[in-house]
């Protein structure tokens, strides 16, 4: 009994692991994430203990989330955002300032990032 109680436990923990690890990643992104990503406001800062997240517009905005909670947290920072400055028009992706103003238009070129502004950021 005693025998198998050492592998037992080595597979709790490597379940343990695992499952933490994959509540802990990222959504996958599409290509044209990264063409947005440039124009959102929200940013990582490195700070003693992990990171923190910043705001481009707002000094003052400062969030210190777990590193666990770090991706998904500002994940909905930019999806909320997202839903107030990004439009999908025919096929392209306009993004616009806090006054309302359009600032740049993206194509949209591949179905996955159409199908990717769809499922991330609900527009």
């Amino acid at each position: 009994m005693k025998r198998y109680l050492i592998f037992a436990l080595i597979a709790g923990f490597t379940f343990i692991t695992l499952v933490a690890y994959k509540e802990a990643r990222p959504t996958p992104k599409a290509p044209i994430y990264k063409k947005i990503k440039h124009y959102s406001p929200y940013y990582r800062e490195k700070r003693f203990g992990g990171f923190q997240i910043r705001s481009k517009l707002d000094d003052d905005f400062k969030e210190k989330p777990s590193n666990m909670e770090i991706f998904h947290r500002m994940e909905e920072l930019e999806r909320e955002w997202a839903k107030r400055h990004l439009k999908i028009v025919d096929n392209s992706v306009i993004i616009s300032d806090e006054n309302g103003t359009e600032v740049t238009n993206i194509t949209i070129k591949t179905k996955k990032d159409e199908t990717f502004l769809h499922s991330f950021f609900g527009i």
